[in-house]
Order: structure tokens, then C-alpha cells, then sequence
């Protein structure tokens, strides 16, 4: 993997470099891995129920989805803001060092938002701030975490690792909003605040018995001026990088506003109440597990499949906007969550394997910073245009925005690349696909 100059001028590749990995759970059979997904797990339920009942819990406080969006535009706004100066930290210390104080924080302000809302004081502004507050911590936790996989599993497991990191998310996604819907109706939303601050201890305890002699060894980069400048740098002459990252943008910013969106269509469309949010949410999660388990036994990162999964996520979208019933509404939401984590990890992957370990911090904290980010942006936009024109035109705007977005970045990828697109009609051919203009010109 080359860092010098004249990877700049490089044409886009269409895949990274392939990864063994001898089998969908085979990350699993490194010690250190276990122990973090296991952590990983039980933290990851209870942030997913404290996700669910805090949207609940805002929607109840102020009956407003522009409430809801603006709260997930307070915990994602200083990963906007200061996104790029956790990558830099993330570089220049030892990531479990780092994990270990950020893994502890998110548990305390669970606690915090519990202790509130089971004392009966609870009111919107401290959802506000704890929400902002865990923000400010992930903006360090998020790049730590997310390079901290290489140093656990090595770069042949990376691509195994980083699609079993989401299956992983997504698997509590599943069990979380059930939990979080019982606890809701049955004996508050207090409870569910208290789970997820208590669950941070099992990460903790799984970084504290990590074997350190087995993880990879990594680069720590020195304290220096311009770092961020940098890094900034590295990305911007790197099609293989820039362009991933540029999509995941658009759909993080303006098509992963699910919280506003299934609040709303629970709530106003169908009239279904918390247990069909959950529900909603469950279906959600069902598709995004079953998109990372098809990642992690994919062998390489395609730069196309980023390309397709995110034009049929926006494009869904769009036909979900449009359900007439709640039936249809819920099975497109499996496709949905499917095609939407597709896009995520293949990003993800590609970025990440195509990245210098050293610089690794830095991008993955660019990338987090455009996906999760952009929420500060589109939220409060699309929150704004579903309570002044509907939830099905709010759906409808960020779907379709990116369904444009991927579109024209894949013509940019292969523009950058030198592909033209072939349509073969001839049957046990691929009907569509990329290929090099010089192949396209002899074919002619």
C-alpha cells in the first residue's frame, strides 16, 4: 500500500485488496476479538434501548418529530464539529487506553439520564444535554473503536471483523427495542436508561482481560503541528477513499433518519403507538443483520457494491414513503435495513483496508464525521419537512436524495476509473456492468 505522491493521480479502483477469512464467525476464533464482541454485545443492547425509549420519551415530552430529530442532532453534532480531532487523538494514543475512558463515560451518562427520569425531573433540555454529551465522547470512542479492530484481528480478518462489529450492533438491535418496549409500557423509561448505563460495564470488563502481547502491533503517531492538515491531504487526492466517504455522507445525512421517521409513521400514519415502533425498528434491525452477515462472508470490498446497495437503499425508500398500508410499509423495511448496512460496511471496508495505518485514525474519524455528522444537518431538515408536509414527504426527500447522490458518484467513480457502462442483453451474460473504455472500444 503506497503513500507517496503518485498514488494521487491513481484511477478509483473497483475493490480492495481481498481478505481471507475461512469462514462468516471466523474473527471469533481470536481471543481478544471474543471478548470485545461479547462486551460489545451487551452494551450495544442496551444503547439500542436507550436509543428507542429516549426518541419515545422526547416525542412524549413535546409531541413534536422536529423535537426528535433535533435531539439526534445534538448527539451527533460534535462529531461535525469535531470529528477530525478524534481521529488525531485516536493516531497518537494506545486505542484500548482510550476505549477504556470513553466505554466508562457513555455508561455514566446513562446513569445520569436514568437517575432523572426515575426521580420524576426529567425534562427535554437534560435530554438535550446528555445527548450532546455523548456525542462529545464518541467523537474520541468512535475512531478508537472502529481502528482498534485491526489491532485485534490483523488485516486478513479486517474485513471479517468490521461486517461481524455491525451484525454484532445489529443483533441488539433486535433485542434491544423489544426490551426497551416492554420496560416502556410496563414500569417506565427510567429502567431502560439504567440497562444501557450498566451494560458499559462488560465492554470494560472484556478490555480489561484482553491479552495485549496478542494484539498487532499499530503505529502511534507523535504529537505535531498539523496533524489534521494532514490528514485532510492524505484523503483528498484518493478517489478510492474520497468518494466511499462522500457517499456514505449524503445517506447518513439525509437517509438514515430513521428515529424521525418510524416516530412519525408509529405514531401519525398508523396509529400503532411504542409497541409498533419497536416493531418497526425490529424489522429494521432483521435486514441490517442480514446485510452483515452477507458482508462478512463476502471476501473483498467493492467500490460497486457501495455504489448498487445505495442507489436500491434511496430508491426503497422512496417506495416506502409511499406504503398505503402498514404491512407494506414493514416488509420493505427489511430490504431496507439490508441494502442500508450493505452500504455502510462496504464503505467502511474499503476505506479502512485502503487507508495507511498510520493516517487510519484520521480517515475512519473523516468518515464518521460525513456519515454520523451529517445527522446535525438533515435532521432538524427532514424533521422540519415531515411536520410541515407529512412523514411520507420527509421519507420520500431523503430517500431520494440518496438515490442521487449514489448515482452520481458512481458516474464519478467511473469516470475517475476510465469505465463506461456495457448493457449486455445476450442471456447467461451480465446484463449490466462496468468495464474499461478500451475493452468497450475493442468489443466495438
Amino acid at each position: 500500500m503506497s503513500t507517496g505522491s503518485g498514488a494521487d493521480s491513481a484511477p478509483a479502483p473497483t475493490s480492495t485488496h481481498d481478505s481471507t477469512t475461512g469462514g462468516t464467525f471466523s474473527s471469533l476464533k481470536i481471543r481478544n476479538y471474543r471478548l470485545f464482541a461479547t462486551g460489545a454485545v451487551i452494551s450495544n443492547t442496551g444503547t439500542w434501548m436507550s436509543r428507542i425509549t429516549q426518541d419515545w420519551l422526547v416525542l412524549s415530552l413535546t409531541g413534536s418529530a422536529a423535537a426528535v430529530g433535533i435531539t439526534t442532532a445534538l448527539q451527533f453534532l460534535p462529531m461535525l464539529l469535531f470529528g477530525l480531532y478524534g481521529g488525531v487523538i485516536a493516531d497518537r494514543f494506545p486505542k484500548r487506553k482510550l476505549l477504556l475512558v470513553s466505554q466508562a463515560l457513555l455508561g455514566l451518562c446513562g446513569v445520569a439520564l436514568a437517575t432523572l427520569t426515575l426521580a420524576g425531573l426529567v425534562q427535554v433540555w437534560h435530554v438535550y444535554l446528555i445527548a450532546f454529551l455523548l456525542g462529545m465522547v464518541t467523537v474520541v470512542d468512535n475512531p478508537a473503536r472502529q481502528s482498534f479492530v485491526s489491532e485485534m484481528v490483523g488485516p486478513k480478518q479486517l474485513r471479517n471483523a468490521v461486517s461481524l462489529n455491525s451484525a454484532n450492533f445489529q443483533s441488539a438491535r433486535l433485542i434491544g427495542p423489544a426490551i426497551a418496549g416492554v420496560l416502556i409500557t410496563t414500569v417506565g423509561s427510567g429502567w431502560a436508561f439504567m440497562f444501557n448505563g450498566l451494560s458499559f460495564v462488560a465492554p470494560l470488563v472484556g478490555l480489561l482481560m484482553m491479552r495485549t502481547s496478542e494484539l498487532h502491533q499499530m503505529v502511534t503517531v507523535p504529537r505535531a503541528k498539523g496533524q489534521l492538515r494532514e490528514g485532510l491531504r492524505y484523503v483528498k487526492g484518493r478517489p478510492e477513499l474520497i468518494w466511499p466517504i462522500a457517499l456514505v455522507g449524503f445517506v447518513g445525512t439525509f437517509g438514515f433518519n430513521f428515529p424521525i421517521w418510524l416516530t412519525a409513521y408509529a405514531d401519525e400514519i398508523f396509529h400503532g403507538g411504542a409497541g409498533m415502533y419497536s416493531f418497526f425498528n425490529i424489522l429494521m434491525a432483521v435486514g441490517s443483520l442480514i446485510g452483515a452477515l452477507l458482508a462478512a462472508r463476502r471476501r473483498s470490498s467493492r467500490l460497486r457494491m457501495v455504489v448498487a446497495a445505495g442507489t436500491l437503499f434511496g430508491l426503497l425508500e422512496v417506495a416506502a414513503s409511499l406504503s398505503p398500508t402498514v404491512w407494506i410499509f414493514a416488509i420493505l423495511l427489511v430490504p431496507i435495513g439490508m441494502l442500508g448496512m450493505t452500504t455502510n460496511i462496504s464503505a467502511n471496508t474499503s476505506v479502512q483496508m485502503a487507508a495507511d495505518p498510520a493516517m487510519r485514525g484520521r480517515v475512519m474519524s473523516l468518515y464518521m464525521m460525513v456519515f454520523a455528522g451529517g445527522t446535525p444537518v438533515g435532521a432538524p431538515i427532514v424533521g422540519w419537512i415531515s411536520d410541515t408536509y407529512g412523514p411520507r414527504t420527509g421519507f420520500a426527500v431523503g430517500g431520494g436524495i440518496s438515490l442521487l447522490a449514489a448515482l452520481t458518484i458512481g458516474f464519478m467513480l467511473a469516470r475517475v476509473g476510465g469505465l463506461r457502462l456495457k448493457v449486455d442483453l445476450r442471456p447467461g451474460r451480465p446484463h449490466v456492468r462496468f468495464v474499461p473504455r478500451e475493452q468497450l472500444a475493442t468489443a466495438a
